[in-house]
């Protein structure tokens, strides 16, 4: 009778640690390899959708985002978390012929049907690769632009996955997140925990502000010093949902 007790509380367990309600870690663990871990929920990965397209055209998102993060004719751009495409797409007619896009996501079936989707659109500066949740395994000296759109906080390894990207920015390129400015178990990352993770790894906030029409807010972050060395990074702490904010005064991202 014992035994059989054990078996249904073991389900109900397993359930209860990957629901995104409580972090996934103990606040001293070490992440993989000598990358701390997050000190957060991760949210989970729900959908390859955040809205629909038409609802997100109509309040003009993706052409707001591009403008603000400055995504001009033949630059490379990455799409990360890209899912059905919707940046893609557009991403893809705002760099032009003489530009790229990488589009990338760690679901297989997912990064299938968007590579469906380009081949049937005939988008010839355009590439889908599969990459991981602690790599996105992006090509080294290569982007003007990296974008994460409302997919940050499914990030389980954020130290990890920063310090992995930081080597495919070009000189003057700029990561760019979208998100919501909420709880990582909401799907969304308060802008001050973003900050500290991304300084964490050895980068430096560019812009930041307010953005309804795409769910929340805009940031930008640029590459700062060398790369440290994953065993020296020093994780973010959160304290019911608390983190410290950034001593760098942030500004508006400037319209190019």
């Amino acid at each position: 009778m014992r035994r059989a007790r054990l078996l249904l509380l073991v389900p109900l367990l397993l359930a209860s640690a990957c629901d995104g309600s409580q972090p996934l870690v103990p606040r001293k663990a070490k992440g993989p390899g000598p990358f701390p871990a997050a000190d957060r929920p991760v949210a989970s990965i729900v959908s390859s959708r955040w809205s629909t397209e038409e609802a997100r055209d109509r309040l003009n998102e993706a052409e707001r985002v591009m403008t603000l993060a400055g995504i001009a004719p033949r630059m490379t751009v990455a799409d990360l978390g890209a899912g059905e495409g919707y940046y893609t797409i557009r991403l893809a007619k705002r760099v032009g012929e003489d530009g790229r896009v990488l589009a990338q996501d760690i679901v297989p079936g997912v990064r299938d049907a968007l590579a469906e989707r380009v081949s049937r659109e005939r988008l010839e500066n355009v590439s889908v690769r599969l990459g991981t949740a602690a790599d996105p395994k992006l090509p080294a000296n290569s982007f003007d632009r990296v974008l994460m759109v409302h997919m940050y906080h499914e990030i389980a390894s954020p130290y990890e996955f920063l310090w992995r990207l930081r080597p495919s920015l070009r000189g003057d390129g700029l990561v760019v997140v979208v998100d919501a400015n909420r709880s990582t178990r909401d799907h969304g990352t308060p802008p001050a925990l973003l900050r500290c993770e991304f300084r964490a790894v050895g980068y430096e906030p560019v812009s930041f502000q307010e953005l309804p029409s795409a769910g929340g807010y805009f940031a930008t972050f640029r590459v700062a010093g060398n790369r440290p060395d994953p065993a020296a990074i020093r994780p973010c702490r959160i304290d019911d949902g608390a983190v410290p904010e950034s001593r760098a005064t942030s500004h508006p991202a400037r319209e190019g």
